[in-house]
């Protein structure tokens, strides 16, 4: 039974009483009051700074490894310099533009980089496109087509050019004894232009085809199911679908590809360089397969014109600034139409 002392002695807790033993909060001294506010500055500047620090490291390399070749080759592409003595320049102007504009090589390697690119790339986003619609649907196994389909990306282009080089052999290529077994002579693959160029481009198209059909498969799984789900209830086939479904939906995935297809097609150098019988950068006997890429190789690495091949460099850098902007125009007149 508790007494009223009891009450009593409890009474100042009941009422709000500080516990016995705590501590009550007093006013803060002035000395930690400069130590709060120095960590807050000291927070703020991290959260203003620390974004730049962490990304930094890009922009460093970029400098040394992007930024400095770029200007450094526009300063040689005015000077006359040779591989032998680099630090030798004379100054020329625009003579190494004007030289190589009036090439017929120039024209040469540039004709055989548009052919290479538009026998490459066109059946190379057609096929991406086929194999995409098929992995689309539920497949067992879907996991393992996809890594086959990236394979061919992450083998060596040394590797597979060698392997095309012996396919397209003209005596023993496994190619022209296909040809031959329904009556078709055997084709020189190496020498004559068209069929040179073409055997260049299947390597082409055999490396990047799963790329560009992993792309295209990952934009077709973001394409809302209700879309379908309507054009069949209208009575659409498959077919129909894919034409005013698919279509549509990766227009601007399409667009993406194309031009980075074009400016990868622009820059095709491994593929012709491993293919030609005399390993050179010729590009075949009569240059029927020499791209810009062997072309400028040629210039600067064999024979040794580094002003000259820096001018090409940067013909090649303002072919792509132009392509650049012509994908701007054509996906802001998408997007306006659409």
């Amino acid at each position: 039974m508790s007494t009223g002392h009891d009450t009593a002695a409890a009474s100042p807790s009941l009422e709000g009483g500080a516990a016995p033993g705590r501590p009550q909060p007093g006013p803060a001294t002035e000395q930690e009051r400069r130590r709060r506010d120095k960590l807050s500055r000291r927070w703020q500047r991290d959260m203003r700074w620390s974004p730049y620090v962490f990304v930094s490291p890009f922009f460093l390399l970029f400098l040394a490894f992007g930024l400095f070749p770029l200007v450094y080759t526009g300063w040689a592409s005015l000077h006359q310099v040779e591989l032998t003595a680099p630090t030798d320049m004379n100054w020329v102007g625009l003579r190494n533009y004007t030289r190589i504009f009036d090439d017929e090589f120039f024209w040469n390697a540039a004709k055989n980089t548009l052919t290479i690119g538009i026998i490459s790339t066109v059946p190379q986003l057609l096929i991406a496109l086929g194999i995409a619609h098929i992995l689309n649907y539920k497949l067992r196994a879907s996991t393992f087509y996809r890594v086959v389909m990236l394979a061919p990306y992450a083998t060596s282009i040394a590797a597979a050019s060698l392997v095309f080089v012996l396919l397209f052999g003209r005596d023993y290529g496994m190619i022209n004894w296909a040809l031959g077994a329904v009556g078709i002579d055997n084709i020189d693959w190496q020498n004559e232009k068209w069929p040179s160029q073409i055997a260049v481009s299947t390597i082409v198209i055999w490396r990047w085809t799963g790329y560009n059909a992993l792309i295209y498969l990952a934009a077709m799984q973001a394409i809302p199911q209700d879309l379908y789900e309507s054009a069949a209830l209208d009575g659409a086939s498959r077919w129909k679908q894919f034409v005013h479904v698919t279509l549509p939906s990766l227009r601007p995935t399409i667009l993406f590809t194309v031009v980075v297809s074009t400016i990868g097609a622009s820059q095709v150098f491994g593929e012709p360089l491993l293919f030609d019988a005399n390993k050179g950068a010729s590009g075949g006997s009569q240059h029927q397969f020499q791209t810009l890429g062997l072309y400028l190789y040629e210039q600067g690495w064999v024979n040794q014109h580094l002003g000259r091949a820096s001018a090409i460099a940067w013909t090649m850098f303002l072919i792509l600034i132009v392509i650049g902007i012509v994908n701007y125009v054509i996906s802001r007149r998408l997007r306006a139409s659409s």
